[in-house]
């Protein structure tokens, strides 16, 4: 009789190196993009092939880097007010929400989403659109290694930087440039609010030719804004010269 070719204990092996392989790599790659912009993203990628598979021979994508410090602070503040208020606070899952909306889907209403900024941002850096079980389940694994290895800041940098805000058109450099023809350090808490306003349907919805239902999700944003106290809200210390702003000190104390 013929030996197996791979008997249970060396397929067991093999499986135990390719987990601790893959353990090791993610890691690695996510310790790395603390500290290194990331080239591209999944999402991006996803939409580049998309293209190219539909045909879209004139699609073009659009996307730079921007830094922290280059961004005007109303901006993160807006998408923490939109997205993810509890960002500063949690440790990547905003568990309330989750219930919440469990409870909502339970009730008969539509399942709405309960992401967090870091869940958006695991996704949206590192794996494809979709609602499978098994994309859910690498999105939290991500998440807990981004909020090992991140502080609260790099984190919003990056969702910053690859966040989709229209068709082909991806993080706040982009869209500033394109929305409102200026920096994103230039942009005020209006600008800002809307950026915000599209990130339910960016490819749908529109910041720079808004309709009536962005623009009282934009004024629902700004009111949030404000309830949150400011950019101080983010950052934890005095927030810098705003553009067209008066608001004094608004420091509060957050998790980094």
């Amino acid at each position: 009789m013929s030996r197996p070719l791979l008997s249970p204990r060396r397929l067991l092996r093999w499986c135990a190196f390719a987990a601790l392989a893959w353990l090791v790599l993610t890691e690695l790659v996510v310790l790395v993009l603390r500290f290194v912009p990331p080239p591209t993203s999944a999402v991006m990628v996803e939409r580049r092939v998309g293209a190219l598979v539909r045909g879209e021979h004139g699609f073009q994508l659009h996307q730079h880097w921007v830094p922290w410090r280059a961004v005007s602070p109303w901006v993160p503040l807006a998408m923490v007010a939109g997205e993810d208020q509890k960002f500063p606070y949690h440790h990547g899952f905003d568990f309330d929400s989750i219930h919440a909306a469990v409870d909502a889907a339970d009730d008969g209403h539509r399942l709405r989403g309960a992401s967090t900024i870091s869940q958006q941002t695991a996704k949206n850096l590192f794996l494809w659109n979709g609602r499978s079980f098994l994309r859910k389940g690498l999105e939290a694994y991500f998440t807990v290694l981004l909020e090992l290895n991140w502080p609260k800041q790099r984190i919003l940098e990056v969702y910053l930087n690859i966040a989709e805000l229209g068709d082909g058109v991806y993080g706040v450099g982009a869209a500033s440039e394109r929305y409102f023809h200026t920096s994103p350090a230039n942009l005020n808490a209006a600008q800002a609010a809307r950026l915000a306003a599209v990130l339910p349907s960016p490819r749908r919805l529109h910041a720079e030719r808004p309709s009536a239902y962005v623009l009282r999700r934009a004024d629902w944003i700004e009111r949030q804004m404000r309830q949150l106290g400011g950019p101080g809200y983010i950052e934890g210390h005095a927030p810098r010269v705003m553009p067209g702003s008066r608001q004094g000190d608004t420091r509060r104390k957050v998790a980094r």
